[in-house]
Parts: C-alpha cells; structure tokens; sequence
C-alpha cells in the first residue's frame, strides 16, 4: 500500500495508491436486506485494564473510513480497528480466523467455504451473517462507488470480480451464500497468497443499513465490528475510537486511543517527552538524539524494519524514459548509501532491488548500484537522443524528486521541473491515467508476499503499475509463481521476475524504511509489526 509523504510517517501500515474520487453509489446489485436482527445480548468477555492512549494520527485526516476504498497505510490503520473481515494477520503476519471461525480448501484449491463465528456482530450487537459477507463484496467491487477501486488489486482473484468492476456482470459468479453462516468463495486458480490478501480492508465486512442512511458521510457514525468504534472525529484536529463492548473476540483492554491530527499533532517527539503522548513515531531528524545512549528516551525505542520500498517511477510511455537507456541512467544518478547515511541520517536500509529484506523471495545476491554519472552520460549519449541537451523537459512529482532535480543538475547540467498538486487525488487521477512522466513513491507490503510487490506494481495493467511498464516475459514469470506450489519455486520465479523487471529499469529502488517508535513503559502489548502497528487491542496501559 502506497505512503502518502516521506519520512516522517507516523506508524505506516499496509500497501495501493488509490485515494478514490467518490461517484454518488446506489445500492449494490445484491439480494434485498433482510429484515432487522435482533441484536444480540452483548458478549461475557473479560473487560481490560482501561486508560486512553494517545499518539499522533499526521498532518491530516486520514483519506478514508471506507473499507472499500482504503488505498493509504493511515486509513488502513483505523479502518483495521474499526472494521473486521472472514480473516487477519495477526502480529507475526500469519493468517488467523476473524469473522470466520474455520474454512476448508476444496482439492483443486480454489473454492474456500467459510464458516461464520456464531458470536460475529456490529458494534451495536446486530448479528453478522452471510448476506453481510456478500453484500459488502458486491458494494467493493461495484463501479459505482469510484472511478478506481482496490478490488481490482486484492478481491480480483476472485471469479467474477473482474468482471463486475468492468460493468460486464451485474454481480460476482464466484461468491456463493450456502445459508446464513457459510459461503464459498471461488478464485480463478489455486494461490497460496489468497488468503493473506483476503485480510486487506478491501474485504472488510460494512453494515448496510450504516451505508444506505448514511449517504455520503455514513463513515462518519460506522457500525463496525472491529474492537473499537469511531467515537469523535473532529477533522484536521482529534479522531477518537472507543472500545466496543460488544466485540465478538476478546474485548480491546483499552477505553480509548485519540490520534491527534494537524496542529496539534505538531513537534510529536516534544509531546512525547512532556508526557502528552504514550507513543510517537520518530523522523530521521531526530534520530541521532533518540538513539544516543545517554539519553534515556534510548531506551524506550523500538526499531523494526519494514516491509517497503521507496522508490523512483519511470513512465516507460512518456519521453524521455521510453528510451531504456535514458531508464538505465536515471538508476545511476542518486548515490543510495548517501541518501540511507547522510540524507536519511542512516535510519533506513539503501535498496537495490524491489523486494525488501524480510520478504519471502527477497534476493541477496543482487549486486549494489553505485552512482556512475560517467555511465550514466555514456547511455545517454548512446540513446536516439544523443546528449543530455536533446532530453526533452522533465516534470516530476512526489516524494524525492527534489534531490533528482539537484542531482540531475549538477550531473547532466538539465532542469527537472517539479510541480505538485493541490489535491492529491488530482495526482492519483494523473498517474493512473498515465500522464506523469517521473514521480517519487513508496509502497508498504499489505501482506507479507512478493506478489504483493512484483504483480501489483509491475503486471501488465496493474491499477497500481503508473510506470506503465510491460513485459510479457515478466507476466509469464508472474503467471507461473502466482500457482506454484512449493515455497522454492515461487520465489526462484518472483527472483527471476524481479531481476528481469530490475534490468528493464522502470523504477529507480532508493531505500528500504526502518520503523523508529518511541513507546511509554507503561505501555504493554503494543507490537511494531514489520507492517506497522496491526493492532490496538491487546495494548493496556500499566502504570
């Protein structure tokens, strides 16, 4: 999932750059509601320990409370309290039961039947069933709802989803009700990552009747069935969850966590160290002080590499980077190790490849990248344009482009022009619909897979691959992992995708992020995954 600002990023959580223009949705072309269930009588689970937790959501609001069309790690990371679906990742990132108590593969691995928990609810005690399952998986993939929808990247597995997304089916073939506790789910071939990507909010489960009374805003009073509730929301300002008492799985131990948002979010580490806040993320500005060993905040942080890539895209249909060697000359612009030591006060890993250490199929063995202006003049000159001053103008957007345009200045002696937009969903529009020829990005895996990054941003057609890159040799390669059924197979394919896709230069890797959190002592159960914080609900505060 994409991050929407470099370093610092408070608790980056989860991997699609989509923040979606919303149409006015009608309702799904799923079975009529069923009449109102009686609320069940709220759960005998022991309640925790009590307390706020207070920390800092960012500079803004997040983009949105739908599950449907979270595409940014802030989203994601509310919409996982607030929310639930069939399944989870729990703090080790193993899949784990959620909404679904167990499930059964058929022999050929490509029907799952789920089998609801009899205890699953809505915040207000609304048993949960299988017509909810189905109904909030016609409504994500229905091309109503926006112009660009994340099913397409983590249901599109499914049989029929495709298809509905595009307008050609009314509803998904592959979704079938059994009875009120168990339906089926049929994807188009047997994929060991299906479940993983099934734990992506895309799949979350939305009350109906929250929806259609709520119109437009109905995110703004959610009836979840994750462990908290969306109790205040003052935009720009304060977002409060509260625990929600009639939680299905053992109870959130805390009463409430308030993200602080804007302003008051301002100089974290300064709140953090008054004590008015309990956790903080840390900026590589403020590292080397954090991190020194006379300093007692040293001890209290907690450092855990993540999942992710930060990176350079290259429109390969845009001039000059349709030219490959123009491509390959870009990639030898930025010196890496300087940008992870210097720039980035050594608080990140440089990268070379897309896959980030940790990650299954992650390749050691690709060779570092040095910066060689001399090689990188030498292609240029060897390209149809012939030197540096026959490139056409360059615009960039986004993260780090601003280091490029210096680089590429004093290297090629060019002007990068960069420009932003105001609304960054106008960016989003722009990059989806190809019109950007470089832009500066980061992607947090979703789930811990290298499908995750190799299809969703290199594929032919990926909704997220704004390089728009094509290699027909890669998708074969991608094919072929996405069905392989030992562990040794896919990631010699994924390895041999990633080198192809390497040498076809349509993305400059910079650095792999380092999580730094800053977190109080008497802050227990809080787990820093290498996807970002997953869960608030075994946090307790023990003083």
């Amino acid at each position: 999932m994409p991050v929407l600002s470099t370093r610092p990023k408070q608790f980056r959580r989860f991997s699609a750059l989509l923040i979606l223009v919303l149409f006015a949705f009608t309702a799904c072309n799923a079975p009529n509601p069923q009449p109102v269930p009686t609320p069940l009588p709220a759960p005998t689970l022991p309640v925790g320990a009590g307390g706020t937790l207070i920390t800092t959501l960012g500079a803004r609001d997040p983009t949105t409370l739908d599950p449907a069309l979270v595409g940014d790690v802030t989203s994601a990371l509310l919409v996982h309290q607030v929310f639930s679906g069939l399944v989870r990742l729990d703090n080790q990132l193993a899949v784990e039961p959620d909404l679904a108590e167990r499930w059964e593969v058929s022999a050929d691995g490509r029907t799952y039947t789920f089998h609801l928990r009899p205890t699953a609810r809505f915040a207000d005690g609304t048993p949960i069933s299988t017509e909810d399952i189905r109904y909030s998986l016609e409504r994500a993939t229905d091309p109503r709802l926006a112009r660009s929808l994340p099913a397409r990247t983590y249901l599109g597995d499914i049989v029929g989803v495709r298809e509905k997304i595009d307008g050609k089916a009314a509803t998904i073939s592959g979704v079938r009700v059994l009875d009120a506790m168990t339906l089926t789910l049929t994807i188009d071939a047997p994929k060991s990552y299906f479940l993983a990507k099934l734990a992506h909010p895309t799949g979350f489960v939305v009350d109906r009747r929250a929806v259609e009374s709520g119109g437009a805003t109905w995110t703004e009073h959610p009836n979840g069935s994750g462990p908290f509730t969306l109790e205040t929301w003052r935009h720009d300002t304060l977002l409060v969850l509260a625990r929600n008492p009639n939680y299905y799985r053992d109870r959130a131990k805390l009463d409430q966590v308030r993200f602080l948002i804007g302003a008051a979010a301002s100089n974290p580490l300064v709140l953090y160290e008054q004590g008015d806040l309990d956790v903080t993320s840390v900026s590589s500005v403020d590292l080397a002080r954090v991190q020194d060993t006379s300093n007692p905040l040293a001890q209290e942080l907690v450092r855990v590499p993540q999942l992710s890539l930060y990176y350079l895209g290259l429109n390969v249909t845009r001039p000059p980077f349709d030219d490959p060697q123009v491509r390959e000359a870009f990639t030898l612009l930025i010196d890496r190790v300087k940008l992870a030591t210097v720039t980035l006060n050594g608080g990140v890993q440089p990268a070379y490849g897309v896959l980030p250490p940790g990650m299954p199929g992650y390749d050691p063995n690709i060779s570092p990248v040095n910066a060689d202006v001399t090689r990188a003049q030498a292609l240029i000159a060897a390209s149809r344009y012939g030197n540096p001053a026959a490139l056409p103008p360059i615009v960039a957007y986004g993260s780090w482009v601003g280091i490029l345009k210096d680089v590429v200045k004093a290297s090629l002696g060019i002007t990068i022009e960069v420009r932003s937009y105001e609304q960054y969903g106008d960016y989003l529009k722009a990059l989806s619909m190809g019109q950007i020829q470089i832009y500066g990005s980061g992607w947090v895996a979703d789930y811990p897979d290298p499908e995750n990054f190799l299809d969703v941003l290199f594929r032919t057609g990926s909704g997220e691959n704004h390089a728009a890159y094509a290699n027909p040799a890669v998708d074969t390669l991608l094919d072929q992992a996405a069905v392989a059924t030992e562990d040794a197979r896919r990631q010699t394919l994924y390895r041999e995708a990633e080198r192809q896709i390497l040498a076809d230069a349509p993305v400059v890797p910079l650095y792999h992020d380092v999580e730094y959190t800053l977190i109080k002592p008497y802050v227990r159960g809080l787990v820093v995954t290498p996807m970002g914080i997953l869960d608030f609900a075994t946090v307790e505060l023990v003083r």
